[in-house]
This record gives structure tokens, C-alpha cells and sequence, in this order.
């Protein structure tokens, strides 16, 4: 890992990266928690990187506000479907209104709608596993996210949602478009593939749901009946409005899809870079529930948020005055030397791991527990069905700095 120093670090614009840092940002998050662990930004926001200001920020929702109607409306534009979806969705939303609209989505996804998920995924998972053979022993190249990392997300989320399969094939670039609209810097055609995205996705959802009106599903097992109840309201007076449930409906696929393709992705990359833990986890399967964990810590998928302070605050000794945009820099959250006892060593037994990548406090992702469940099962089987599978060249990263993650992994799995 190369150095990056102080003088470096000061000068760090978040709005113009340098290429190393799209490369490879550990380095620089490594001297930002050492050096400027509260960096100003020349636009007037901070880059927030160590794990205890992180962890006390989550928190504090308070002081700390989630809601982006202010940033976003110069960013996307008030009327904008990118703004709608943005500003509505569970993430980007503060209490009363994060309480409410989280209730009923915690309540959708229960724990024991998620474990009677777990016989279906493994048979997705398998299903997949014998097409990258089938595909190998004919002569095709694999590639590990398009033909396996991105695909189980989206049949599960698809299954949750009982979503006809022939519809399934947008959802992945809808999710890279919506969500790619968070960068820091977006191009004009970024911005316009993001808008026509949501604007697809939610007259999509709109016939979904209108159809799923007329024909309910088991709301024990499917999400989107469970969803469309809770519009109606309940005894304490939870409820969605209809722009709040197509729009989480959108969150949720969204979220779902990335979290757990960036997870999986990275995770067979790492095994494949570091034989030692790779061997061990072969080993010992059972080791598969702290790596999971360990992976997401070593390469989070959500490598930035966001939080806006509604009043003057202090953090770490700097003085921040209120309605200022804090960038929270999870990926060196996760690297910090107080937390982490050699950070940047890739351990899969590692305890404890109070990573952040799910976020944490009143935030922490509703799906986490859902997202472990693939990525265990994924990745043992995997390393079950493929454990001398090795990377060729060609890996190609999404290359955003919100989220980490690869386009493309070439691999040859014998």
C-alpha cells in the first residue's frame, strides 16, 4: 500500500479525486484518519473517517440529519424523478417520517420471512453454479458478477416481490443508474440515464402493484402484498402513501442489489488474492460467518453517506457550523487502527468486527440480515463447487466512489 501524505491529504477534493484514489482509496483513507480526520472540502463540506466520530454521527439523529431535500434539489432538481426517489426513499428521510415508513418495512422483512427465503436461495444459488460449469465446459468465458454475483440478487429480490421472471432483466441497470446518480459528480447522461430510470422503474412497479391489488399474495412470503397492506395503515396509524411505496419499493431492489452483488464480487476477489484465508475458509466452512463479515469491513460495499447537521457542531475538535454537508467516509471508518487491530489484513476470523458498512444507529440497512444470508451461502458454495477457481486478467471496478465493487471478474473456475 503506498504512502499518501499530509500535504496530499489537505489538499484533497472529493469533487476532483485524483486517478489514484478511484484506483485505490485506502491509501488515502489510511492518511486522512491519521492526518485530517475531519477534512474540509473546498465547496465548504467535511470528510468524516474515523470509526468512533462515524458511529457517534449515525446515532445522533438529532444533530445528524439523513434528509437530502436540501442538497438534492440543486443536485437533481425539485421536480426531478431523481429527487422524488431520493428524498422518499427510507435511507435519505429523518424521524417522524424514517420511524414510520421503517416500521412497516422491518415488518416486511422479518426474520422469519427472510429464513423461509434460505431453502430458495440455496437452490438459486445452485441453479447458477451449474450454468458458470455448463458454461465453462463449452468453451465461454465467466465472468464472476455478470454471470453469478448480480444474478442472485435480483432473482431473490424478484422472488420476494413475486415478480414474473421475464421482467427481471432491467433491474440491474436500472439499480447502476438510480444509484450511480449519488456520485459526487454526475455528467449530463449520467444524469438523464438516472431520471429515465426511475421513471421506468416506477411505471413498472405502478402495473406490479396494480395487479398485485387485484390478486394479493401471501403476505407472510410476499414483500410487495405485505407493502401494499401497510398502505392502508394499521392500528397505531403506520402507513405508506402511494409515492412511498413505489418509491421503497425501488429502495429495496436498489439496495438490495448492490449491497449483496458488491459483496459477493469482492469477496471471490479477495479469496482468489489471498490464498491463506482462502484455504483456511475451505478448511473451515464454518468460518464463512465471520468472513462475511470480514469482506464487508476489507472492502465495503457503501464506501461514502452523507449527513447534513442541523445545528453547530464539534467533531473530533473541528467546529462545523450547521446546514453543513458531512461526506462519511466508510471505507476508512472500517480501516481505522482504533477499531481495527492491523487493519489492512484481510482476517476472516476477526472478533469483534464493529464495521459500519450497514451503516449503524436508527439507519442500520433493514436488509442486513438478509444480505449475510446470500453472502454465506453464496460463498460457500461456491468455494464448495469451484475451491481451485482462479481470476484472469480483464477485472475491470465500477469505478464510482460512493460504491466498490467490479463490473467485470474473469475467472476460470477449474
Amino acid at each position: 500500500m503506498s504512502e499518501v501524505t499530509r500535504d496530499r491529504i489537505l489538499e484533497f477534493d472529493l469533487a476532483n479525486p485524483p486517478e489514484d484514489f478511484r484506483r485505490d482509496p485506502f491509501p488515502w483513507y489510511s492518511a486522512m484518519v491519521a492526518y485530517a480526520p475531519v477534512l474540509p472540502q473546498p465547496d465548504g463540506s467535511f470528510i468524516i473517517s474515523r470509526h468512533a466520530d462515524l458511529d457517534m454521527i449515525y446515532r445522533d439523529t438529532e444533530r445528524f440529519s439523513s434528509d437530502k431535500r436540501k442538497p438534492f434539489e440543486p443536485k437533481f432538481g425539485a421536480g426531478a424523478p431523481l429527487y422524488e426517489h431520493h428524498t422518499t426513499s427510507l435511507v435519505f428521510n429523518d424521524p417522524p417520517l424514517h420511524t414510520r415508513v421503517r416500521k412497516v418495512m422491518v415488518g416486511a422483512l422479518n426474520a422469519r420471512a427472510i429464513a423461509a427465503m434460505e431453502p430458495g436461495l440455496a437452490d438459486t444459488i445452485d441453479m447458477l453454479l451449474d450454468g458458470l460449469a455448463r458454461k465453462e465446459n463449452a468453451g465461454s468465458g465467466i465472468d464472476l458478477v455478470t454471470d453469478f454475483a448480480s444474478r442472485i440478487p435480483i432473482q431473490i429480490i424478484g422472488n420476494m416481490f413475486d415478480m414474473p421472471m421475464e421482467d427481471r432483466e432491467p433491474l440491474r441497470d436500472w439499480s447502476l443508474a438510480i444509484l450511480g446518480a449519488l456520485e459526487p459528480r454526475l455528467s449530463a447522461e449520467q444524469l438523464k440515464q438516472g431520471n429515465d430510470s426511475v421513471t421506468e422503474f416506477k411505471a413498472y412497479l405502478s402495473r406490479l402493484v396494480a395487479d398485485r391489488r387485484r390478486n394479493m399474495g401471501d403476505p407472510e412470503t410476499d414483500v410487495l402484498s405485505r407493502l401494499i397492506l401497510a398502505e392502508s395503515g394499521s392500528e397505531d396509524g403506520d402507513y405508506l402513501t402511494e409515492t412511498e411505496l413505489l418509491q421503497n419499493c425501488i429502495f429495496i431492489l436498489n439496495a438490495g442489489h448492490e449491497t449483496t452483488t458488491n459483496l459477493i464480487g469482492n469477496a471471490l476477489a479477495l479469496l482468489a488474492q489471498h490464498p491463506e484465508p482462502k484455504a483456511a475458509l475451505i478448511a473451515d466452512p464454518s468460518l464463512v460467518h465471520t468472513a462475511v463479515d470480514e469482506f464487508l469491513r476489507y472492502l465495503s460495499p457503501n464506501q461514502l453517506g452523507n449527513r447534513l447537521t442541523t445545528c453547530d457542531v464539534e467533531i473530533s475538535g473541528v467546529a462545523i457550523p450547521a446546514g453543513t454537508n458531512l461526506h462519511l467516509a466508510i471505507g476508512a471508518a472500517n480501516r481505522d487502527p482504533d477499531q481495527f487491530p492491523d487493519p489492512d489484513k484481510l482476517d476472516i476470523a476477526r472478533k469483534p468486527n464493529k464495521h459500519l458498512a450497514f451503516a449503524g444507529g436508527p439507519h442500520l440497512c433493514v436488509g442486513f440480515q438478509l444480505a449475510r444470508m446470500e453472502g454465506r451461502i453464496a460463498i460457500s458454495r461456491f468455494l464448495e463447487r469451484f475451491p481451485d477457481y482462479r481470476l484472469l486478467p480483464g477485472e475491470q471496478l465500477e469505478g464510482r466512489l460512493r460504491f466498490r465493487g467490479y463490473r467485470h471478474l474473469p475467472a476460470r473456475l477449474r
